[in-house]
C-alpha cells in the first residue's frame, strides 16, 4: 500500500539515489545489513547539499522536522537527525531551539552579472508615453472588497476550468454596463471575454482567415503593434489614410474588414466624422464585411458627453472591442468582444484552439466590481483627474507655439506635430531620454512611410499624481533645450 505523506506540515522533494531508498527499491536492499543506515544517511546528506547548492532549497527555507522527513522518505528518524546534524556542522543548515531547522545562506557573495537580455525595459523616471492609466490610482479598496465578496460566496466550480466564452455573470454585467455607458446593444450570450485587445485582435484575425478572408484595412497611422499582429496571421493589411475627420473610409474597396478607433482615433485623437460613420456601415453591409471597433478609451471625454459607440447602428456588421487596460490596468488581462450573433460560435471555437480553459476568479471579481457600480465610480473619478491633467499639459504646450496639438479633449494622450524647420522627433526623444523623460514618436506608427509625419504622442495619465508636475517640467525643459 502506498504511504500517505501526511505526518509533516512541510513537504520536501529530494532526489535520493535509487539503491539507497528502501521503500521504493526494497529488492536492492536485501543483504545490506549494518551498512544500510550509513549509506542511507550519506545519500540524504548528498541530496540536501545538492539541493542547497543548485538553489532548489533557498536560504531561510524551513525544513520538515526529523520525524516528518523520516515519514516522507521512509527512513528512520535517527538517520534524518544524524544527517541534519552533519549539515549543521558543515554550515549548510541552521538549527535554533524552538525555530527548527532551516537552510543556511551558502551562496557566492559575488552574484553573477545580470543578463543583458530582458523582456521588460526599466521604466523611465518621467514616463509620458501614451496608453497607460495611473496605476497608483487603482481602486484597491473597492477591488479588495469585491474579491472578498466573491471568495466568501465561492462555489467549488469557481476554481475549475472556466467557460471559454467567459463567466456568465461578467458577460451579463458588461452587457448592462456597455448599454448604459456606450450605447452598445448586446446581451450576455453575444459577449466573449478575452485577456485584452491583443487576444481580441488575434481572434478576429483567426475567424476572418477561417472564413476565407485575405485582406483587411487598418488606419494609417494607427496601432502598429496590433496591425503587425494581424499581418502575422497571413492577412494582407492595407493602410487606410487618416485626416481631420478620422479614417478616410471612401478609400475602402474589397477588404473583408476594417479596424477603426472611431470615438478617439489613435494616434491623432480625432473622432470619426458622422457622415463617415454612416458610410463605413453602408460599405460593410454592401460588401458583407466587418467593422472592428476598438473603443479603447471611449469613456474619457472631457468637454462633453463621450461620443457613443458605432455598434448600436450596425449590430450585425460591427465587432465591438473593449478592455480594462485603460481604465483599471493592463495587468488584469481582461477584455471583451460584443459580437454579431452569427459569429459567437466561430469566436469561441477560435478561442478554444489556443485557450481551452478560461480564467475564472478575476472575471468573477470584475463582474462584482461592475455590478456594484464601483467601476462607474472609478471611471468618473478618473475622468475628472485626467481632464485636469490634460488642461495642465495644454498650458505647458502653449509656451511652444511652433508645436501644433491635435484631437479633441478626450483619451489619455495628446498628439503634437513638429515644425518642418525645427528639430525632429528623434532629436527631441534623445534629449528627453537624457533627462529621464519618455514620450512616443509619431513616425513609427505609419505603415505608409512616404506619408509619415513627425510628431510626439504625450501621455498624461500614466504618472502618479504627485509625479505629474515633475514630468511636465521635464517635458518643458526638453522642448526648450532643442530650441522649440
Amino acid at each position: 500500500m502506498a504511504k500517505a505523506w501526511t505526518g509533516s506540515r512541510l513537504d520536501l522533494h529530494l532526489d535520493l539515489h535509487p539503491d539507497l531508498h528502501p521503500d521504493l527499491h526494497p529488492d536492492l536492499h536485501r543483504g545490506i545489513g549494518a551498512a544500510g543506515p550509513a549509506k542511507r544517511r550519506a545519500a540524504l546528506e548528498a541530496a540536501l547539499r545538492e539541493a542547497i547548492r543548485d538553489g532548489s532549497l533557498r536560504p531561510g527555507v524551513p525544513l520538515p522536522s526529523s520525524r516528518g522527513l523520516a515519514e516522507q522518505l521512509g527512513l528512520s528518524r535517527g538517520t534524518v537527525t544524524s544527517a541534519y546534524g552533519q549539515l549543521v556542522d558543515e554550515g549548510f543548515l541552521t538549527a535554533r531551539p524552538g525555530s527548527g531547522t532551516a537552510v543556511a545562506d551558502v551562496r557566492d557573495p559575488k552574484p553573477p552579472a545580470a543578463s543583458p537580455h530582458r523582456f521588460a525595459a526599466p521604466r523611465p523616471e518621467h514616463d509620458l508615453r501614451p496608453g497607460s492609466p495611473d496605476l497608483a490610482a487603482f481602486p484597491l479598496r473597492g477591488w479588495t472588497a469585491a474579491t472578498r465578496r466573491v471568495l466568501a460566496a465561492a462555489r467549488p466550480e469557481l476554481f475549475g476550468a472556466g467557460d471559454p466564452q467567459g463567466r456568465y455573470e461578467l458577460r451579463a454585467a458588461l452587457a448592462d454596463y456597455l448599454g448604459r455607458t456606450r450605447g452598445v446593444q448586446t446581451s450576455a450570450d453575444r459577449v466573449v471575454i478575452t485577456s485584452g485587445y491583443h487576444q481580441s485582435v488575434q481572434l478576429v484575425a483567426r475567424v476572418l482567415r477561417s472564413q476565407g478572408a485575405t485582406t483587411v484595412a487598418w488606419e494609417d497611422p494607427g496601432h502598429a503593434v496590433f496591425r503587425e499582429l494581424v499581418a502575422g496571421t497571413g492577412l494582407k493589411v492595407r493602410p487606410l489614410p487618416v485626416d481631420e475627420g478620422g479614417a478616410v473610409v471612401d478609400a475602402l474597396t474589397d477588404e473583408s474588414a476594417v479596424f477603426l478607433t472611431p470615438a478617439h482615433q489613435y494616434p491623432t485623437g480625432v473622432p470619426l466624422d458622422p457622415a463617415r460613420r454612416r458610410a463605413v456601415v453602408e460599405w460593410a453591409r454592401a460588401a458583407g464585411a466587418l467593422v472592428v471597433e476598438d473603443d479603447y478609451d471611449g469613456e474619457f471625454r472631457y468637454d462633453r458627453r463621450p461620443v457613443g459607440a458605432m455598434q448600436p447602428v450596425a449590430t450585425c456588421e460591427v465587432v465591438y472591442c473593449g478592455s480594462v487596460s485603460k481604465t483599471l490596468g493592463p495587468g488584469l488581462c481582461l477584455g471583451w468582444l460584443a459580437l454579431p450573433s452569427r459569429l459567437v460560435e466561430d469566436f469561441v471555437r477560435a478561442k478554444l484552439e489556443t485557450e481551452p480553459f478560461g480564467e475564472s476568479v478575476g472575471q468573477a471579481v470584475l463582474a462584482d466590481f461592475v455590478s456594484s457600480h464601483a467601476y462607474d465610480r472609478h471611471v468618473r473619478a478618473s475622468r475628472l483627474r485626467y481632464g485636469r491633467r490634460r488642461e495642465r499639459l495644454m498650458e505647458v504646450l502653449e509656451e511652444f507655439p511652433r508645436l501644433t496639438a491635435h484631437g479633441v479633449p478626450a483619451g489619455l494622450h495628446v498628439l503634437v506635430t513638429l515644425p518642418a524647420d525645427g528639430p525632429g522627433e528623434s532629436e527631441i526623444r534623445a534629449e528627453g531620454e537624457a533627462r529621464g523623460l519618455a514620450v512616443r514618436g509619431l513616425a513609427e506608427l505609419y505603415q505608409n512611410l512616404d506619408e509619415a509625419g513627425q510628431g510626439l504622442l504625450i501621455g498624461y495619465a500614466g504618472p502618479a499624481e504627485r509625479a505629474f508636475p515633475a514630468a511636465l517640467e521635464a517635458l518643458a525643459g526638453t522642448l526648450r533645450a532643442v530650441g522649440l
